[in-house]
């Protein structure tokens, strides 16, 4: 079972370009307070997006900043998969995501793959909350992760049935390093 060798409690940094080369995302992830902090910066789309997990990968929230101080979404999730935004309005058609997927980076994948207990063969099947970071819609949809070998994994949208699948392979830690024609990881 995952068997992903263990991050520093100093931290991580982590980097991203498009496939293309042209922009870059940087990631720093941090142990504090009992739990990780995930703090990007995404140059192509402009946005700076914080992630909070617990100690076992699972989501606790996402702020995503564009242009202002203040967070432009704040979504949380409670631990049983009941999500709000930070002004309690609940988010009942999310209610049931256990992971989320951020269109301008590859790191979100990570949170499952850290996560999940699957052995080579093995495969799980999802809710996860979608964010277009320029609209900001929020969309419930359906994800299967495969574990294909050991550091390589598919993924598989199966909100749309057949739906697309993208191939990538993984580090030493369980994060993502490629996912082609998407991005490519730096140093």
């Amino acid at each position: 079972m995952g068997g992903w060798r263990a991050f520093s409690a100093d931290g991580h940094d982590l980097r991203w370009t498009t496939w293309e080369g042209d922009h870059e995302e940087h990631l720093t992830l941090r142990w504090e307070n009992e739990a990780w902090t995930a703090c990007s910066d995404v140059e192509r789309e402009r946005v700076q997006y914080v992630l909070r997990l617990g100690p076992t990968w699972r989501l606790r929230q996402l702020l995503l900043f564009r242009d202002l101080d203040e967070p432009d979404l704040w979504l949380a999730t409670d631990g049983h998969n009941r999500w709000g935004e930070m002004n309690g309005a609940h988010r009942p058609e999310l209610d049931g995501c256990v992971d989320l997927e951020l269109s301008c980076s590859p790191f979100p994948a990570t949170l499952p793959i850290r996560r999940l207990p699957l052995e080579v063969g093995d495969s799980a099947e999802m809710p996860i909350v979608t964010v277009d970071v320029e609209t900001l819609a929020v969309d419930a949809v359906g994800r299967r992760f495969e574990r294909l070998a050991e550091r390589r994994w598919r993924q598989t949208d199966t909100s749309r049935g057949a739906g697309e699948a993208i191939e990538f392979d993984v580090d030493e830690y369980g994060v993502v390093v490629d996912q082609p024609g998407r991005f490519r990881r730096r140093g």
